[in-house]
């Protein structure tokens, strides 16, 4: 059994976790995954080394119980073309020979800046300002490490539809966290 700490700082982590899981699945199933996520953790306190952040362990345990969710139950929704956006939302970032009109800002070291419990919320800003579609596509994609051939079944969509989607969700949290992190302004969320 985990200790009154350990068991106090996992549990703290329960409002993240519940929101991170709201970004994949229903109201009631993401209350429901993320409960568990809290149960595993506790029940294995043993399994965290601390070799990373506790935030970072909880969502890996999280990212499990989500993709085997999604697997049994196929909780996603099909998708809207106002959801896909604008194919010109991002034009204004390059120059008519289509290079970065503005070179992306350094964003030093990724592994240190994910260990930044900070970030996980510019993060977690920045995906909520996606439409639930390239959230979704997103996720499964850069987190739950799907295969496009298997988003595309999941989702019924085109491998095209995918691609855009991913590039649009990857240029909107490129610009998010250029704005709200990178910057150094923390004020977005």
């Amino acid at each position: 059994m985990a200790d009154k700490s350990f068991e106090q700082s996992v549990i703290a982590e329960r409002s993240m976790l519940v929101k991170f899981a709201r970004l994949h699945l229903q109201e009631d199933a993401a209350e429901d995954v993320a409960q568990e996520t809290l149960l595993a953790a506790l029940q294995n306190a043993a399994g965290f080394s601390g070799k990373s952040s506790l935030r970072t362990w909880l969502v890996g345990i999280l990212k499990h119980k989500i993709v085997d969710l999604i697997r049994k139950e196929k909780k996603y929704v099909q998708i809207t073309q106002e959801e896909t956006g604008d194919p010109t939302d991002f034009d204004v970032l390059f120059d008519d020979t289509g290079h970065w009109a503005e070179a992306p800002a350094d964003w030093g070291n990724p592994a240190e800046t994910l260990q930044q419990s900070q970030f996980f919320d510019i993060m977690d800003f920045c995906l909520n300002k996606l439409t639930p579609v390239m959230a979704r596509v997103f996720s499964m994609r850069e987190l739950f490490e799907f295969e496009i051939a298997e988003i595309c079944k999941e989702l019924k969509i085109t491998a095209s539809n995918c691609s855009v989607l991913l590039y649009r969700a990857r240029m909107q949290l490129r610009l998010c966290l250029d704005q709200n992190w990178f910057d150094g302004r923390t004020s977005g969320a």
